[in-house]
């Protein structure tokens, strides 16, 4: 933890070159992207087993909290994309790295270029939704609510984690920390090169279509045609929204659940493995260590699991019913 600390602090005191704070913004980034993608992940396979709560959730996601962490998300994925970039092609060619400073900066103004038209589009989604009377948004209240019950989950899984890790250490009486075998590693680092080259198209095109063309605010509108599909959005549901796109075929092939599905196993295996980079850099306790890298892998496979498993099963129009009445009966009060 002082490790930890210690960086912070001289990070915040640093005066040196842009490559320093390449590095902690890379991380930040992806720290940031990663804690998304858990909940993303979770409450999307929802429009699949509990769409009920799918639609609260989208509600959530309306409101001006997150609808300021979209914008901050969005600028995490892209400057991480471009700096994962710099970092590919200066490990590829070492001779390049002394040109770092200045591939840095190119970076930072390729991420600038990138966010403003951006950002000036999803600002224009973000004043047609607010610009409407009568919308029905989350509350602070129902949004903490929501939100305390992920972070209940977070502090049980870390409690399981380091049960498992402490009992380890008694039945093995080993003091060491959660290793693994040396070319496997080196596996891991190949792997993260490329997977970071793979997933930038999916990546990319993701947040054109679910945060640029279209975004959260539409995917609640009812008669809007749904992004990457010729299906409308009848009933102005979010899980009508997902399960047309899911069903969407091209030549017989379900082409955004094969899409997303890449996705979700890239996105995972390569942000759950930074996330064991960093933790190896900063919990030097064996059982800390043990028991945060235990809870990163079974927390990856988890999520995978969650992932598929909605998008094998998708969305029926039994969820579209369960999902309309909700609404109704949320509405009630305010008719």
């Amino acid at each position: 933890m002082t490790t930890l600390v210690t960086t912070v602090t001289e990070t915040l005191r640093y005066r040196g070159q842009v490559g320093q704070w390449s590095w902690v913004l890379h991380r930040v980034s992806g720290l940031g992207t990663v804690l998304f993608l858990i909940l993303h992940v979770i409450d999307t396979s929802w429009a699949a087993f509990f769409p009920e709560e799918y639609e609260q959730v989208i509600r959530q996601y309306q409101s001006p909290l997150f609808t300021i962490g979209e914008f901050i998300l969005v600028a995490c994925v892209v400057y991480h994309a471009f700096n994962g970039l710099r970092i590919i092609a200066l490990d590829y060619k070492p001779a390049w790295w002394a040109y770092q400073q200045r591939a840095a900066t190119l970076v930072f103004a390729a991420t600038v270029v990138v966010l403003l038209p951006t950002f000036a589009l999803m600002v224009g989604h973000v004043l047609d939704f607010y610009g409407e009377e009568g919308r029905d948004i989350a509350g602070l209240d129902e949004i903490i609510r929501t939100q305390a019950q992920f972070a209940l989950g977070f502090v049980v899984i870390l409690l399981g984690a380091l049960l498992l890790s402490a009992l380890y250490g008694l039945i093995t009486r080993s003091r060491g920390t959660f290793d693994l075998p040396g070319r496997f590693e080196v596996s891991l680092w190949t792997f993260m090169r490329l997977s970071g080259v793979l997933i930038l198209p999916l990546v990319f095109g993701h947040l054109a279509m679910m945060h640029v063309l279209q975004g959260v605010f539409d995917i609640t509108g009812g008669g809007i045609e749904i992004v990457g599909t010729n299906a409308i959005n009848d009933s102005g549901k979010a899980v009508e929204f997902v399960g047309e796109r899911w069903n969407m075929l091209v030549a017989g092939v379900a082409i955004w659940r094969l899409y997303d599905g890449l996705l979700l196993a890239l996105v995972v295996l390569h942000g759950f493995n930074g996330l064991r980079y960093v933790v190896n850099d900063y919990a030097h306790s064996p059982l800390v260590n043990r028991a945060l890298n235990y809870a990163i892998v079974f927390g990856a496979i988890a999520l995978i699991v969650v992932g598929m498993a909605a998008l094998l099963v998708g969305v029926d129009e039994t969820a579209y019913e369960i999902a309309t009445d909700l609404t109704s009966w949320i509405l009630l009060p305010f008719m």
